[in-house]
């Protein structure tokens, strides 16, 4: 399906959230997810199913001031 993750179209094969993040190699990572503007916990990505044409944003944390 394709999915706009961080403003680039991408065709990925997962169905939920949890699997993208495995296929773009962010499965181990810290980092804070939304979905169509929604905030999806790391707890809720599993269960966050994916359609064609969704826009998924990935942030990490940053430190500083």
């Amino acid at each position: 399906m394709n999915i706009q993750v961080n403003g680039q179209w991408r065709e990925l094969a997962a169905q939920d959230l949890s699997a993208a993040l495995e296929e773009l190699g962010l499965g181990g990572a810290v980092i804070a997810t939304a979905l169509n503007g929604e905030f999806v916990p790391a707890g809720s990505r599993q269960g966050a199913r994916l359609a064609d044409g969704d826009r998924l944003e990935v942030l990490s944390p940053m430190q500083g001031g």
